[in-house]
């Protein structure tokens, strides 16, 4: 067959294109050439591009991840090493006093506790008390350090307020002047007493406990505080047929019962005794009123004895002479005198004279009181023989009997 000329296809052949013309030979590389004008084709190459870029994400996120375990690890490593020195035993090997001034920050707190060698680490202590929320609430004072306090009892202790504390004794019967004798030579109060003193009888008879710091004034005024309260507390729970109109009386007649007597046992008889006689309109003649009304609350000096004469000078106060109570309280009664007042022993005793072994020995009528008072004499005499001899009384008068109520037939 000719190039140029047709030919008749069979079958299914017949619909295929049917090539004319002569069609020259291309080499494998012209064949691979697209032709000028045609389009790129598309390949995979933007799927490999994504791969990538999600590998380099994923490496980027395990580099973080790394980071933030390794972070978290360091923390808590931290966190258990601080907790182990928190509660460590601390380096003092000995007991130490150690003060917080008012007004002290956490960091002033630590430092000073690190340069005195109380704790190890003043960071660590600085941390753990922000931790615990405490920044504000360590409480000023003086703190006694164990030897070898941890940081944590250190922080409880400071935290709680668990201070020194120091005490001051006012004993019962003593009077407002010497108790504020007592608190002004105090060497660890501070400030001045108050200006004015209280009335008599208005002090608690207590053992006070106070911290570094307290004012003179600050005791004090806890001392009338409390007095106040247990005289209103005794005073409501009294016997209701007391021939006393007031607390005023109240507080007098128990501070006669208190400087009367030290036995506690006898208290209650004793105020028996003033009671029965107030109510006869009989003189008390006690002789601790008639020295406070010749020495007021400074108190007889002990070398000084009470004379005859003594009994015979008139004051408010000598209750051998006026009638009833004396005008105020002559101590500062404490508990057990208020009590026996205000519930006293049922008796119709109205004398008693002191039995010469530190007790007394009651009596109900002259006649047996005239015949105890010869007996507690006879004692004293056999004392005095028994001993050197007495010294000479003075021209004011002789001793005078250490009885109370010693006169009879008022």
């Amino acid at each position: 067959m000719e190039l140029g000329e047709q030919t008749e296809v069979d079958g299914e052949d017949a619909d295929l294109p049917t090539v004319t013309g002569h069609i020259p030979p291309k080499s494998a590389a012209q064949a691979s050439k697209a032709p000028s004008g045609s389009k790129p084709q598309t390949g995979p190459g933007p799927h490999k591009r994504s791969r990538q870029a999600r590998g380099r994400f994923v490496v980027f996120f395990n580099f973080l991840m790394t980071l933030l375990v390794l972070a978290v690890i360091g923390a808590v490593a931290l966190l258990y090493f601080g907790k182990s020195m928190f509660d460590e035993p601390g380096p003092s090997a000995d007991f130490a006093d150690f003060t917080v001034k008012p007004g002290s920050g956490i960091a002033e707190i630590a430092n000073g506790l690190a340069q005195r060698g109380l704790i190890s680490d003043g960071r660590v202590f600085r941390y753990a008390i922000r931790a615990y929320g405490y920044d504000h609430a360590l409480r000023a004072g003086e703190y006694q350090i164990r030897p070898h306090a941890s940081m944590h009892e250190i922080m409880d202790m400071m935290h709680e307020g668990k201070v020194v504390l120091y005490s001051i004794t006012v004993p019962e019967g003593v009077t407002v002047a010497e108790v504020f004798r007592r608190v002004a030579g105090d060497p660890v109060l501070t400030g001045d007493l108050p200006d004015k003193m209280p009335p008599e009888g208005s002090l608690f008879a207590n053992t006070e406990r106070f911290a570094r710091g307290t004012t003179r004034k600050e005791i004090i005024g806890k001392m009338m505080s409390d007095q106040r309260k247990l005289v209103q507390e005794i005073w409501s729970r009294r016997d209701p047929d007391l021939p006393l109109k007031d607390v005023d009386q109240f507080v007098t007649l128990a501070s006669i019962v208190e400087k009367e007597t030290g036995r506690v046992d006898e208290r209650p008889r004793v105020a028996a005794v003033f009671l029965n006689r107030l109510k006869k309109g009989m003189r008390l003649q006690s002789d601790p009123t008639v020295i406070y009304g010749l020495f007021g609350g400074e108190g007889k000096p002990a070398d000084r004895p009470l004379y005859q004469s003594d009994l015979d000078k008139p004051t408010p106060y000598n209750t051998y002479l006026v009638n009833g109570l004396p005008p105020t309280p002559i101590a500062n009664p404490g508990r057990a005198a208020l009590e026996a007042v205000a519930n006293p022993a049922k008796t119709d005793d109205l004398y008693f004279v002191a039995d010469g072994t530190g007790g007394h020995v009651f009596a109900a009528t002259l006649q047996e009181h005239n015949a105890n008072v010869r007996r507690w004499r006879e004692l004293e005499q056999q004392r005095k023989d028994d001993t050197s001899p007495a010294a000479a009384g003075s021209d004011t008068g002789t001793a005078a009997d250490d009885a109370a109520p010693a006169a009879a037939g008022n």
